[in-house]
């Protein structure tokens, strides 16, 4: 037989870091940020515990945690060179950002109608 191993452990060294310790701290990370969401949603905004206006910001940050959360545990980021990290990362920041200064723009336009 060959020195070098085949399969699936030829791949065992690539993210030594990922063990099923770990793979269940991000799931129970990930249910618990989904459960606080859920209790937001359906228990605290409509019977105005917490403010209306809160509710999308609140959202958008559990949102990107979870998102960070699932890119770089069960997507293999985290264990990326930086190089290919940034390559990814940098276009979506900036995805991000038009996406807010064209929701910004909207609005502008939406203000100069006239209101019927």
């Amino acid at each position: 037989m060959s020195s070098e191993s085949t399969g699936a452990h030829a791949e065992h060294g690539e993210h030594e870091g990922m063990t099923r310790k770990k793979i269940w701290v991000v799931f129970g990370v990930l249910l618990l940020i989904t459960v606080i969401e859920f209790i937001f949603a359906l228990y605290l905004v409509p019977k105005e515990y917490v403010p209306a206006h809160w509710a999308n910001p609140v959202y958008i940050v559990l949102t990107l945690v979870k998102a960070f959360f699932i890119v770089a545990y069960f997507m293999h980021l985290k264990f990326e060179k930086v190089g290919l990290a940034l390559a990814i990362i940098v276009p979506i920041l900036f995805i991000i950002g038009l996406i807010l200064v064209l929701t910004n723009e909207s609005h502008y336009w939406v203000d100069l109608r006239p209101k019927l």
